[in-house]
């Protein structure tokens, strides 16, 4: 069975019965206020919740927020609870707790169309350890799961594969347009296909290059992690973060690349400064010129022209991890151009990454 041909949730019989939802409530909060600034993964929910208020289901939310390190005020759902109510002009009502005493309360009264939001379910170790006993003290408040939480999906946890393991299921409408459009992308892309890889990690990624070498034309790295590609064939870094154990494994992708007939191409230029601060002092330097006193914190404009070229003539575009420091303004140049190249090119374009997405918000080019 493929993934298109997974239960979605138009396949359910909701009426009257207690779903519980994950979702991606894992939105950015101002510290100061307590305010969303960003709240795209809410609004991305509301076809999902907005179907099974319609269709008489008595519905559970569980989201995480954050990587709390057991419960912690800060890291609460509630304002996700309040943002959600606005959009949907309804209360929501939020629980104390996960599977304590105050969420199989309120969980047991819920009635139809009304809507129950768990606590941070990262409050519980047991969720990324996927304890199975906790999964099945989650799945006791409901009688049906829907995953809509496509940004988490991948990962193993109590929520999301663990739940499944106790109730009927379905994919949400957020995770079923998601697998429409990438598995019709990636079964046969449209050529040149052309993957920009970039974040601060090679071993967050390297089942993603090695995955990616069998399937495009080109692979574009920029971030970080381009930096250990650097150290790996023996260039300087200056103070630049690099993974000095994931050396042989970048060489070993550089090789692969090379024997496919894939086009690698890493940074050419990068834009340096003397300290990780947004104010501080910055300059361009070519690849094989780090000062050893300073790092990098982007790709630089020989890059930024390279990588677009690249884009503008491809057909499919998936793009996963910011090429620089883009939180700090001064540092956020290479991954706009970069956006805006995809934006421009008239590629079927994937962006995936929480960091990725959340860089094309706060720089303009979502739609």
């Amino acid at each position: 069975m493929s993934l298109l041909q997974k239960k979605s949730l138009s396949d359910l019989n909701v009426q009257g019965k207690k779903v519980i939802m994950r979702v991606d409530f894992n939105v950015p909060l101002d510290k100061d206020t307590g305010t969303i600034p960003d709240d795209t993964r809410i609004k991305a929910a509301l076809p999902s919740i907005q179907y099974l208020l319609v269709h008489g289901a008595k519905l559970i939310l569980v989201s995480h927020l954050g990587r709390p390190k057991g419960f912690d005020p800060a890291q609460s759902m509630a304002p996700a609870a309040k943002r959600l109510g606005e959009l949907l002009g309804k209360e929501i009502i939020l629980a104390k707790d996960v599977i304590g005493e105050d969420a199989k309360g309120k969980a047991a009264l819920l009635k139809e169309g009304e809507i129950l939001m768990l606590e941070n379910v990262r409050y519980h170790k047991e969720e990324t350890a996927n304890d199975r006993s906790f999964a099945k003290e989650l799945a006791s408040l409901a009688e049906v799961y829907v995953n809509d939480a496509f940004g988490t999906s991948h990962r193993a946890h109590a929520s999301t594969f663990g739940l499944a393991k106790f109730l009927p299921s379905a994919a949400g409408f957020l995770v079923q347009k998601e697998l429409d459009v990438m598995v019709a992308a990636l079964a046969a892309p449209e050529r040149p296909f052309t993957a920009i890889i970039g974040g601060a990690k090679v071993s967050d990624k390297i089942g993603v290059l090695e995955n990616l070498l069998d399937k495009v034309d080109n692979l574009l790295i920029g971030g970080a992690m381009a930096y250990t590609f650097y150290a790996a064939q023996g260039w300087e870094t200056g103070t630049s973060p690099i993974e000095a154990d994931k050396q042989e494994v970048a060489l070993s992708i550089l090789e692969k690349a090379k024997a496919k007939g894939v086009n690698l191409i890493l940074p050419q230029d990068n834009v340096v400064s003397d300290d990780f601060a947004p104010g501080a002092a910055s300059k361009i330097v070519p690849a094989n010129q780090f000062d050893p006193a300073w790092m990098g914190m982007d790709i630089g404009p020989q890059t930024v022209a390279n990588f677009a070229s690249v884009i503008k003539n491809s057909r499919t575009v998936i793009w996963n991890g910011p090429m620089g420091v883009f939180e700090f303004p001064v540092f956020a140049e290479g991954t706009r151009k970069i956006a805006a190249a995809v934006a421009e090119s008239g590629a079927t374009s994937i962006i995936g990454g929480g960091d990725s997405a959340s860089a094309l918000e706060q720089l303009g080019y979502a739609e």
